[in-house]
């Protein structure tokens, strides 16, 4: 057996730190070898597998379940990457907030005074006065 083939009978659960480490066409391997092992085990299940082939059927469904998360969780990580800079984001990668937050203005936006605002502001400027009371 190779050190990076997968099997469940010789290593048991996935550990997502190793996982981590590995490449997704590793990663997408691994999770093919699990579903194989996942089909054959529920054969073993119609056909009367012993206790122990049973009681890995769970723990074969979460490490794929912990593959699968591991792949998504780096493509997202890569398309954050990606997006940081740009003028738009894909909505899902957007801050979630609240409805109100979301359609707030933003701080510049907020600060912008209308052409009347300037003019009467230049025109008619706060007067000083030498005399406080």
């Amino acid at each position: 057996v190779s050190h990076n083939v997968f099997f469940v009978e010789d290593m048991g659960k996935v550990k997502v730190y190793e996982l981590r480490g590995k490449s997704k066409d590793d990663l997408l391997k691994q999770l093919e070898e699990l579903k194989t092992e996942l089909s054959q085990l529920r054969v073993h299940k119609v056909t009367g597998g012993t206790a122990a082939k049973l009681s890995k059927i769970k723990v074969v469904r979460k490490s794929i379940a912990r593959v699968m998360t591991v792949i998504s969780q780096t493509q997202r990580q890569n398309l954050r990457k990606f997006y940081t800079g740009k003028k738009y984001k894909p909505l899902d990668l957007r801050k979630k907030l609240t409805r109100a937050k979301r359609r707030e203005l933003n701080k510049k936006e907020k600060s912008m005074k209308t052409l009347r605002d300037r003019k009467k502001k230049s025109n008619f400027p706060r007067r000083v006065y030498a005399v406080k009371n």
